[in-house]
């Protein structure tokens, strides 16, 4: 919303107020970012996050300096911040990369690293096997849908055996007469 800074702030303060998040109206945040019981969440201005990140409550994107230049982080894709933790400074989080709950990151973190502690520490490498988390948000398991696709293929099964009874029972009627 270039030269609109005024819409852009009244939209920020509006669903700051409505929602507990704070999302200054100059972050840029890229496709599919999910922000999870999302109360207390920063995001500051220079902030830059990637497609399919996770963030949860309390997370704080927030600057180290007030002079006009990249001060904020930035988050690579697929990136899973935990609560309450705080990445401070205009550094850099690589894709794939774990934020523990509650830690404070002040340095780079590598791709694929995973972070924890009061300074941050990489305790899981980057060349550490483990699984891949599936981002698809929008297409999370519907276990009501999947018991009611269930009941309704029971339901059909059992229609088409009694039809077929009713049926079985109407040709022996006929013999029988």
């Amino acid at each position: 919303l270039r030269g609109w800074h005024t819409t852009a702030r009244i939209i920020s303060h509006y669903g700051r107020w409505m929602t507990g998040i704070e999302i200054h109206p100059g972050a840029k945040i890229g496709r599919r970012v999910f922000i999870d019981h999302g109360m207390g969440v920063v995001i500051g201005e220079t902030s830059e996050i990637g497609e399919d990140c996770l963030i949860y409550k309390g997370v704080v994107l927030g600057g180290t300096t007030l002079e006009k230049k990249k001060r904020h982080p930035t988050l690579g894709n697929r990136v899973i911040v935990g609560s309450n933790a705080t990445i401070l400074g205009a550094i850099t989080i690589g894709d794939g990369a774990r934020i523990g709950s509650g830690s404070v990151v002040i340095k780079s973190v590598p791709p694929g690293a995973t972070v924890v502690g009061v300074p941050g520490r990489i305790i899981e490498s980057p060349t550490s096997e483990r699984e891949e988390l599936d981002f698809e948000h929008g297409n999370l398991p519907d276990p009501l849908s999947d018991i009611m696709k269930m009941i309704l293929q029971l339901q059909n099964k059992l229609e088409e055996r009694v039809k077929r009874l009713e049926e079985e029972q109407e040709k022996n009627r006929s013999h029988e007469e």
